[in-house]
């Protein structure tokens, strides 16, 4: 799948998430205010943030899918864990806002004033549960197609939201039993679902931004693959580094030492092929060649 071919589907996911939240961002709204429930107003603002991260995801995969050029010899992958680290942000923010709307109302004490939150709140909270998951899969499914960070993030961002509203529908029914104070508990629940979801996209993107090496797994899976390779008598260095949603690999074979310069570079263009035909998540290969001392 090429450059534009990426972009297309993290368009039309993006597209379809936004007017998901939309909709869903306005029926929350509607029932948080005429249902008077806090909890249900907090979820309509995380909603309603999710469609801002859409616009953010689009913009950062049309910059990464952009070609080499002069300024950028390596491409520009990373642009995609700006994004990730932009909606991370964001998605603290709007955690730590909703958070502290329902500290003063629980620390207020006057639970008895609280409103009791309607049965319009109830059913606004079981159709974000449902439609929220369903964002979630359908988005994570094509983050994994298309390896791309900022596109999961913005699942995981679908993800905390359902788990959010499952707070809240924990909250409104309790207060609907005769504990208001459960809807303004149900507010700081979805405030720390919000703020871990934030932490492990920005941790994410931050380890993708760093140069940080592949699982011990990958690298030993790298590492079988390349000695099963016809002519490969033994692998002095094998490295890898994660850059944006790529692999990079720094590689060193050892092959018999009496062959010729050409049928030593053979071999090495035949493991450089056959990883990146194997390994699909792996973008460039740099094959170093050894021989051996017999």
């Amino acid at each position: 799948m090429n450059n534009n071919q990426l972009q297309q589907v993290a368009t039309r996911v993006s597209l379809v998430s936004i007017l998901g939240n939309l909709l869903l961002s306005a029926f929350k709204l509607f029932a948080g205010i005429f249902a008077h429930s806090g909890a249900m107003l907090s979820d309509a603002v995380h909603s309603a943030s999710d469609v801002f991260s859409s616009f953010i995801v689009i913009i950062g995969v049309r910059i990464s899918a952009r070609k080499p050029d002069k300024e950028h010899p390596y491409g520009h992958e990373r642009f995609e864990c700006v994004t990730a680290i932009l909606l991370s942000v964001v998605l603290f923010l709007v955690g730590l806002g909703i958070g502290e709307h329902a500290l003063q109302a629980i620390l207020g004490g006057d639970y008895q004033n609280l409103a009791v939150p309607g049965t319009l709140a109830l059913v606004a909270a079981v159709v974000s549960i449902v439609s929220k998951e369903a964002m979630f899969w359908y988005t994570r499914y094509h983050a994994n197609r298309i390896q791309s960070s900022a596109l999961m993030a913005e699942a995981w961002h679908h993800r905390s939201d359902s788990l959010s509203s499952i707070g809240a529908l924990i909250g409104i029914a309790g207060a609907r039993m005769g504990y208001p104070v459960l809807d303004p508990v149900a507010s700081a629940v979805i405030c720390l679902f919000i703020l871990k979801a934030a932490f492990d996209i920005f941790k994410d993107a931050i380890d993708r931004m760093v140069d940080r090496s592949c699982d011990e797994e990958t690298e030993a899976e790298l590492h079988r693959f390349v000695l099963s390779q016809e002519g490969v008598l033994g692998v002095d260095l094998l490295q890898t580094r994660i850059f944006g949603s790529g692999i990079y690999v720094d590689l060193e074979i050892v092959v018999q030492g009496d062959q010729s310069l050409r049928q030593a570079h053979a071999i090495a263009e035949r493991v450089h092929d056959a990883m990146e035909e194997h390994f699909p998540k792996i973008k460039h290969i740099m094959v170093h060649v050894h021989p051996n001392e017999a």
